[in-house]
């Protein structure tokens, strides 16, 4: 007999946990660090934990949650697709899975698309596309240049793809991948080869802190490729699907990718991604892509809610207008409390502080009652709805003055006592 095995849980114990008791996080797996509050419901702007206390959340799921949370768009579509058909399987066609993909392509000018369920995913997928380019036009060539502190997912490829902080815990990588400094074209070029199959980007590296490839960078990039007859993959998974208040990043840019990835904002909060091709680039064939919930009629009904909303007429201005009026806010925070630099489009900002206590101001606006992410030591993001008001991101600019207020009277009694 072991002793030391914990005994199943009674009928009336499950009964009492379904009934509304506060789970316990024991027996979950370590993965991001986590805050000890338990959420419950969300609404838009705001969330609200176990013990009734409202949040306001300017991080939105690391951006997935493009028009807030359970929107009602959102929850009619999945209500009523799960009325009718939610997985008929990836060997079959499914009427929701075309209609998205059919808008997708029209909207961004694609010739071919394909549904996945993650921004990873879609990011693999492209990989596996370029290979297989490479295989068919240019003599085997495998190789994939991306960008220092790029972030391209966490699956097996898409780490060896990125060159974040941290590394791969998981070594030794993938081989086939090389990464240059962003934003230098001369560094760029030196590092093709004939063994060079594609360049793969983010047009603006959320998680390095919000930085934008400058035009110059972007517009040279894609010479280089057409002038080297290899591939440009944007991963837009971050930047896309209005997040920059155009559809796609690159329309801004002026620029074409052969490869587009999505995800995170296109599914509003649920899982789906997309991978996007144009031209040459579409050369899968039969068998070479496929997964089991793969286009499947829920998660697509998502996509086409979401994306229908953001190109209602009207929409994506006033992602641009509240953008904005976030920057002008943030900017002049910034200026109170003597930080550094502030970047970004549309409803994606970084802000970069003046020492490394961007931890500290998240533990201190969650207890404002306010969510963000650092996604650097010294840098905040601000990635809200894209539905977010004025008047809440007012509300957030006091939380944030109270925060940084917080974190500042800390460091100051800090300094006070090594002083003593």
């Amino acid at each position: 007999m072991n002793l030391f095995r914990r005994p199943a849980p009674s009928l009336d114990d499950l009964i009492l946990d379904t009934a509304g008791s506060t789970p316990s996080s024991e027996c979950l797996m370590p993965g991001v660090a986590r805050p000890a509050q338990v959420f419950v419901r969300g609404q838009g702007s705001w969330l609200w934990d176990c013990d009734d206390r409202a949040y306001l959340d300017f991080n939105q799921g690391g951006a997935a949650n493009s028009l807030g949370h359970s929107p009602q768009v959102l929850i009619k579509a999945l209500a009523e697709q799960t009325q009718t058909l939610i997985n008929p399987g990836i060997g079959l066609h499914n009427r929701t899975q075309l209609n998205l993909i059919d808008r997708l392509c029209q909207r961004t000018a694609s010739n071919q698309g394909y549904l996945l369920n993650s921004g990873a995913e879609a990011c693999e997928a492209a990989i596996k596309l370029a290979r297989k380019w490479g295989q068919l036009h240019r003599g085997g060539a495998y190789h994939i240049i991306s960008a220092g502190n790029g972030c391209h997912g966490r699956s097996f490829a898409a780490m060896a793809a990125s060159a974040g902080a941290g590394g791969n815990p998981f070594a030794p990588s993938l081989p086939g991948f090389s990464h240059v400094p962003f934003n230098d074209l001369p560094a760029l070029h030196a590092a093709v080869d004939a063994q060079t199959v594609a360049i793969l980007l983010e047009p603006i590296q959320a998680e390095a802190g919000v930085i934008p490839a400058t035009e110059h960078y972007l517009k040279g990039v894609e010479r280089l490729c057409r002038e080297l007859g290899i591939l440009l993959i944007l991963d837009e998974v971050q930047t896309g699907i209005g997040r920059c208040g155009t559809l796609l990043a690159e329309q801004q840019y002026g620029v074409s990718a052969d490869i587009i990835t999505l995800g995170k904002g296109l599914g509003g909060g649920v899982p789906l991604a997309a991978l996007l091709a144009r031209g040459k680039a579409c050369c899968f064939e039969i068998g070479e892509l496929e997964g089991t919930h793969h286009g499947n009629a829920l998660m697509a009904s998502a996509g086409l809610a979401v994306l229908d909303t953001v190109l209602e007429p009207g929409f994506l201005e006033r992602v641009r207008e509240a953008g904005l009026y976030l920057g002008e806010g943030l900017a002049r925070l910034a200026y109170r409390y003597d930080h550094g630099q502030l970047r970004g489009q549309g409803l994606m900002w970084g802000l970069t502080l003046s020492d490394d206590s961007a931890d500290a101001v998240v533990k201190a606006a969650l207890h404002e009652g306010l969510i963000l992410k650092a996604p650097q030591p010294n840098c905040l993001r601000f990635t809200p709805a894209l539905t977010v008001s004025k008047s809440n991101i007012d509300e957030m600019l006091l939380r944030l003055a109270r925060a940084f207020s917080r974190v500042r009277t800390a460091q100051l009694q800090c300094r006070k006592g090594i002083a003593v």
